[in-house]
């Protein structure tokens, strides 16, 4: 059976190489022109992966790169991994999704299996893209299931082989014929109910995690007026052996999962007509940091940040990856220039941003703001010359001066 991966990015193509590499044949399609075209050179920045994979499954024909889909004759699987992010008003935004329904629709087959990995809100595999899909294939016998993805891009310990995968159908053939499908290149399935309770555990898994940021935050900010390490309090409050998970305070949260799954939750409760408080709570707390830290630092800075040289290390939302996606680190530059700051930023990911190029690290600053510390970073540079140096980094790492928050 043939497979046909939809979206391409951190998700999809990390599930097509693996599928293809299981010895299943795999159509990798992107709307994406030059996505496609870099892919067809081995070229990827998913870090995950590498060129020699990539061209490696090309040359043996298991893998095709294509930016257009052809109406399927047999019997396929497709894997829909395309963006769901929120849109200006931190809604959820399913126009990508909505429209690889509409691409899948115009050339799938009967019987055909369709999997969403891509983050929505509960009910989307059933209220959603099987009506979507359905509906304009005018074909009664397609299947579908869910499998939400869990990629940690970069993680060296958990990759999409050892990261338990939750599975469930609409159907029972259909959740048996995607686990029989992700069972080639996952060691560990996880059976459940229905759709919704997948949905559902992707989305309160990284709600967990937003909301335990948010309580650290608050209590980064109680520390501040009361005079005490934050880190030193997490610490002593890990020496419980039972009970406790330490989260570390940070100027807000990044990527796709942590500050947007929180907001497809509350969606779906606000579907429910449940008003989700905490959930809601917890974004603002976070989202507001970027605004908290600037102040935070004017004030170190003697109350006037206008004309000062700031330059940030690490920009993008976690160590020893390229991805902008939801940076605080953005907001935090924003909020600066803002307030009258100089900032430049080092990031040896990252090449270009909103115009302006990364520098190296430079000593001739009022000040340097360790925020995403790269491994790449040498920040020996700073010490040496002893550069003023706040430590952001969201993390019990000591790089040679002490956590700000």
């Amino acid at each position: 059976m043939n497979l046909i991966v939809v979206g391409l990015g951190y998700v999809g193509l990390p599930v097509a190489i693996h599928a293809a590499e299981s010895g299943t044949k795999v159509l990798a399609y992107d709307i994406n022109k030059e996505k496609i075209f870099k892919l067809q050179q081995g070229i990827t920045e998913i870090p995950d992966l590498t060129s020699e994979q990539i061209t490696k499954l090309q040359s043996s024909g298991q893998i095709t790169f294509v930016s257009e889909l052809e109406k399927q004759k047999n019997k396929s699987i497709f894997v829909i991994a395309v963006p769901t992010p929120l849109d200006s008003d931190k809604s959820p935004d399913l126009t990508m999704l909505k429209r690889a329904c509409e691409s899948i629709a115009k050339v799938v087959a009967e019987d055909c299996l369709i999997i969403n990995e891509s983050t929505s809100y509960i009910g989307t595999l059933r209220n959603l893209i099987k009506p979507i899909i359905d509906g304009e294939s005018q074909i009664s016998t397609l299947k579908y299931a869910v499998a939400p993805e869990r990629i940690d891009p970069g993680n060296k310990k958990w990759s999409i082989r050892n990261t338990p995968r939750l599975i469930s159908g609409i159907t029972d053939q259909a959740k048996k014929e995607a686990i029989t499908f992700y069972e080639q290149f996952c060691d560990e399935i996880h059976e459940v109910s229905t759709p919704e309770v997948a949905e559902a555990a992707k989305l309160f898994e990284n709600s967990f995690r937003q909301v335990n940021i948010a309580l650290v935050n608050e209590l980064a900010q109680i520390a501040d007026k009361l005079n005490f390490s934050t880190h030193d309090a997490i610490m002593a409050a890990a020496t419980k052996p039972f009970g406790f998970m330490p989260f570390y305070p940070s100027i807000g949260v990044g990527g796709h999962c942590i500050p947007v799954d929180p907001s497809y939750l509350s969606y779906s409760a606000d579907i429910a007509g449940v008003d989700a408080k905490f959930i809601k709570l917890a974004n603002q707390v976070n989202s507001s940091m970027p605004n908290l830290v600037k102040e935070r630092i004017k004030n170190y800075l003697g109350g006037d940040l206008n004309g000062k040289k700031i330059q940030i290390a690490g920009i993008s939302y976690k160590p020893d990856i390229s991805d902008l996606r939801e940076s605080p680190a953005l907001d935090l530059i924003k909020e600066l220039e803002l307030a009258g700051a100089m900032v430049c930023w080092h990031d040896p990911f990252v090449d270009e941003y909103n115009g302006k190029q990364s520098t190296a690290l430079i000593s001739e600053i009022d000040l340097g703001l360790i925020v995403t510390p790269h491994s790449q970073i040498d920040f020996s540079i700073w010490k040496k010359v002893n550069v003023k140096v706040i430590d952001l980094s969201a993390n019990s790492n000591n790089y040679g001066w002490p956590k700000f928050l």
